[in-house]
């Protein structure tokens, strides 16, 4: 698959290249980050290196991780990164972080809601699910800003820094953007 470009009203997605290695390295310094994230920590140049010039392009050519870095449409400072896991037949995963400096501005409540349209209506996509570790109050808070329905608990679902724990689980589906899904849907009733 050919990567794509995404823009916003104040945004640029677009994939991350070598050019970007520092600028990610540099983001990835940030504790949160390595908190909240399966980044490695501690996250070295050689990390950043390694995910901007193969792991973004080999998920791309192969369509399974799609990874874009938010920037800022004007000067293209670097806000956040963002990426969709191909995880079934209609169905991705969402992951994101935002650099501190750029935190508190909706910049990652304004991608993920650019790219989970374009999932919905340029790859068929029926349901974009979001996870994070339970305590992750400010991944949950975009979710919910981005109108994820959050679902419930999963008790250790994740594997984080050698350790199982729960995590907090949230769909969005096209309908809840207005959008028509490639299937109908019909909830569950009581």
């Amino acid at each position: 698959m050919e990567p794509v470009t995404l823009t916003t009203g104040r945004l640029l997605l677009r994939v991350v290249g070598p050019q970007d290695t520092d600028a990610v390295y540099e983001a990835a310094q940030d504790p949160d980050i390595q908190r909240w994230t399966t980044i490695p920590s501690p996250y070295l140049r050689e990390h950043a290196q390694s995910f901007t010039d193969q792991l973004v392009p080999e998920g791309w050519v192969d369509g399974s991780l799609l990874t874009w870095g938010i920037f800022l449409s004007v000067g293209e400072d670097l806000v956040g990164m963002l990426s969709l896991s191909m995880r079934s037949l209609g169905g991705a995963e969402i992951g994101f972080w935002g650099t501190e400096e750029h935190r508190g501005n909706g910049y990652v409540t304004e991608a993920v809601l650019a790219v989970s349209r374009w999932a919905f209506t340029d790859l068929s996509i029926d349901r974009v699910e979001w996870r994070a570790e339970v305590g992750n109050k400010p991944s949950r808070a975009v979710a919910e800003r981005t109108g994820f329905v959050i679902e419930g608990t999963l008790r250790s679902a994740i594997i984080h820094r050698g350790a199982r724990r729960d995590c907090w689980v949230g769909a969005l589906l096209p309908s809840d953007l207005g959008l028509p899904s490639t299937a109908p849907y019909l909830p569950a009733r009581d």
